[in-house]
């Protein structure tokens, strides 16, 4: 009984937080005609609408599942979107005995330049295969060959092995890339929603490690928090089409239950930083940006992850966009704004790296 339970939260939670995907499964069971979402969409482009046909698929994915059948399905749908890409970059797995994962590599990329990207997906589903839109372009800009790391996932494995692999992930790529064993000179650590998270808590483990501190941060509308019970409060829950729905469904459900079914299902206290990363110290992070939807849930958690991390000194900032769907950034090329949200991100690191080079310089200057 103990275990349906933290299955049962796990699932629901897991809609909650990934959220583009398996969100609208919820939003489609609603059954809204198309002269409703018309309606109360009158300014929703035809890009927009695309996008929303092409999620739609997951309710067929997943219609009559439970329990690993749905996850199974689910995994299947999210790795089918990559499916027809006109990919610029060229993917391999890394050499034997590395990380787990692939290599996203643009014409033109300087080896010595990496990034690693951790896939968002629930901490269930998702892969380097279902994110190669959002590699492939973050190659392209950064002129740097990406490492997405294949990272455990639950069911099968605790959310905190997960956790592990991107920890081991980034140790390797400082010294390891395409080409073989070779230092790295420019790292990023990249991800979306639940790898969002899984960024944002990196960053932290490896200022309190002692490594060499990533040369930036980038999160995609990341959950920042685990704990659910403030959601059916905001003001987003009637604009967020996806993940309002859902809060709502959670909201009726005993806060006791809420919180146990969360920590049997994730097996880890949602009050841990490694789990929420805005309960943890943010002094001393490395320069970090944050996309988020202004219509999204976890907006508010975003917001208030940058403030903090503000106050304690840390370059953390935040760019919003309007009317988007969680981690809209998948939908490059179609989306307009996927392509404004990377043109952002390029101008990001360029910025970050002149800012670098010029206190590499000053720090040179003085000590000669």
């Amino acid at each position: 009984m103990i275990f349906g339970i933290a299955w049962f939260m796990m699932m629901w939670f897991g809609l909650l937080v990934v959220a583009l995907l398996a969100a609208v499964v919820f939003v489609r069971r609603q059954k809204h005609d198309t002269e409703d979402e018309t309606t109360s969409h009158p300014q929703q482009s035809e890009a927009q609408r695309q996008v929303l046909e092409k999620v739609k698929g997951m309710h067929a994915a997943a219609e009559g599942l439970r329990g690993r059948a749905r996850v199974k399905a689910l995994r299947r749908y999210m790795d089918s979107m990559s499916d027809g890409l006109e990919l610029v970059s060229e993917t391999h797995p890394p050499e034997s005995g590395a990380p787990k994962g692939e290599w996203v590599i643009a014409p033109g990329s300087d080896p010595s330049r990496r990034i690693l990207y951790i896939h968002g997906g629930s901490w269930f589903a998702g892969s380097p295969k279902s994110h190669r839109a959002i590699t492939d372009r973050l190659s392209r800009l950064a002129h740097a060959c990406v490492f997405a790391i294949d990272y455990r996932l639950m069911p099968e494995n605790r959310y905190l092995d997960g956790i592990v692999d991107c920890q081991q992930a980034y140790r390797w790529i400082l010294d390891n890339g395409p080409d073989g064993k070779t230092p790295a000179n420019f790292v990023v650590v990249a991800g979306d929603s639940a790898g969002g998270s899984h960024t944002l808590g990196l960053i932290t483990w490896i200022r309190d490690q002692g490594l060499r501190t990533p040369n930036a941060a980038i999160a995609l509308s990341p959950s920042t928090e685990l704990m659910l019970t403030s959601l059916s409060k905001r003001a987003n829950l009637k604009t967020d089409a996806m993940l309002g729905p859902t809060v709502e469904k959670l909201a009726r459900i005993p806060l006791p239950l809420l919180w146990w079914g969360t920590v049997l299902g994730m097996r880890v206290l949602p009050t841990n930083p490694m789990v929420s990363p805005l309960r943890g110290e943010l002094h001393n992070l490395p320069p970090t940006l944050i996309h988020a939807s202004e219509s999204e849930l976890l907006l508010e958690n975003a917001q208030r992850y940058v403030a903090k991390a503000q106050a304690a000194g840390s370059p953390v900032e935040l760019k919003t966009w309007p009317d988007m769907v969680h981690v809209w950034h998948l939908f490059t090329p179609l989306l307009p704004e996927a392509e404004e949200a990377f043109e952002h991100i390029g101008e990001f690191l360029v910025r970050t790296e002149a800012h670098s080079v010029n206190q590499d310089q000053g720090a040179l200057h003085i000590s000669s």
